[in-house]
């Protein structure tokens, strides 16, 4: 059989296989496995999986994803998302829809020291939503505002998302870091935005909360010095290239420790559920990651990816034209599939078409993930709406999406801005470059 109709076929099996909701890493290494088989035999495909399987696991940019996983998992059994959303509501939770913005700077906040957009949404819910019930904010602000704060967790470093991406297209891990700085700074003040103007409109879904004085608010902001100090190490030392992305991830780990130790939180159950939730994120991870390799592995000796690349080459369209094309591919797909695995997935395929049409790496990185990020809100699939809908069963899952479609709205307007003017993402790494 041809190989690219072996490759087509091993695509169109993939997304039976998703349908059938089977495990989406599992799903591409299955179906990438047997596509190789098909093309080149059933011993050269084992032999390459294996390859695969060993350099993956034992590649040293990638243990950057353990010890930045460990160090957000730490950090939230420290008490440091309670500390965080006081900041915030003592500093702005007496405006109308105080709460609600105060939920947004915590999880932005957060997601400082987390990296996972899912993490940060599970957190931030213990400790916003009982709040804003007891205020009677509507359902839908409520959880939409929790859901939307999540998403930054994969856009202000530290990110997996975007450490995967730098591996992938061996893109600066620092570099990445840093630009995606000050898009996270305009999503959360987009997102702050829309609260403004939703309980303008509806003042009833958003009352205000209560008022503290300035000894309060320094008191409570004095109380985030260990995230502030975590925060301008880690992010700090990459910057100014004091070290290397993987070593300010071993650094922020160990930081976690310390404070968690200054806080008398380190005792066993802590430490036990720390290493476990590090152990089943990382699993989970690379599991997709193998899975995705050995898909591009199909996608390279079948024709897929260069026959696709020459078609794109072949369209009569500006290169702008194509980019957005490409982004509205990520809209879609962002629906139906996970954003680890559609970067994994899609990444390879996307990314020397668009180094072909002379756009900078990082500015493709950050934007993408600033796509993808759309995909955990939006329906069918919005894992951080589910994780909400986990978090308060009483609220339907149509009040939640009723929630975050302003914010929604909110990103596509910021996406189409960093599009317009790439120099929001590009800044920082640039200024970057004059230390190191």
């Amino acid at each position: 059989m041809d190989p690219l109709t072996v490759g087509i076929i091993a695509f169109i099996a993939l997304f039976v296989l998703l349908i059938l909701t089977v495990p989406i890493g599992f799903a591409m290494g299955l179906c990438g496995l047997a596509g190789m088989s098909m093309i080149i035999g059933l011993a050269p495909s084992l032999s390459l999986f294996g390859t695969t399987v060993y350099e993956t696991t034992v590649t040293y940019d990638l243990s950057i994803v353990p010890l930045f996983v460990l160090m957000g998992a730490v950090a939230a059994r420290s008490g440091l998302s309670q500390e965080l959303y006081s900041a915030f509501n003592a500093w702005i939770g007496a405006f109308r829809g105080g709460l609600a913005l105060a939920t947004i700077g915590a999880c932005g906040a957060f997601a400082a020291i987390c990296g996972s957009s899912v993490a940060t949404a599970a957190t931030m819910s213990k400790v916003a939503l009982p709040e804003m019930e007891r205020y009677k904010y509507s359902d839908s602000l409520a959880t939409g505002s929790v859901a939307a704060g999540g998403i930054i967790g994969i856009l202000i470093p530290p990110s997996v998302v975007l450490v995967l991406y730098g591996v992938l297209t061996e893109t600066s891990i620092g570099d990445l870091f840093i630009a995606g700085f000050l898009p996270g700074i305009l999503t959360i003040l987009g997102f702050m935005l829309v609260i403004v103007i939703v309980t303008r409109i509806y003042p009833e879904m958003g009352p205000a909360g209560e008022k503290h004085t300035m000894r309060e608010k320094f008191a409570a902001l004095g109380r985030t010095w260990a995230i502030i100090l975590l925060f301008a190490i880690v992010i700090g030392g990459i910057y100014f290239g004091v070290f290397t992305p993987t070593e300010a991830a071993g650094i922020g780990a160990v930081g976690a420790f310390g404070i968690s130790f200054l806080r008398g939180r380190l005792n066993y159950a802590n430490i036990r559920d720390a290493l476990m939730e590090t152990i089943k994120t990382t699993a989970m991870i690379f599991t997709i990651l193998i899975g995705a390799l050995t898909l591009n592995n199909l996608m390279v000796f079948s024709g897929i990816a260069s026959a696709l690349s020459g078609f794109v080459s072949g369209l009569d369209m500006s290169p702008m034209a194509v980019m957005a094309i490409i982004l509205l591919i990520y809209l879609v797909m962002g629906c139906f599939l996970d954003a680890l695995a559609m970067i994994l997935l899609t990444v390879p395929i996307f990314y020397p078409i668009v180094m072909d049409l002379g756009f900078d790496p990082v500015w493709f990185g950050v934007i993408v993930v600033m796509v993808v990020e759309l995909g955990l809100i939006s329906p069918p699939i919005g894992m951080n709406v589910f994780v909400i809908k986990g978090m308060v069963p009483r609220v339907s899952l149509s009040s939640i999406y009723r929630g975050v479609i302003p914010f929604v709205i909110a990103q596509l307007v910021l996406i189409v801005i960093v599009f317009l003017i790439p120099e929001i993402i590009l800044w920082l790494p640039d200024t970057a470059k004059a230390f190191r």
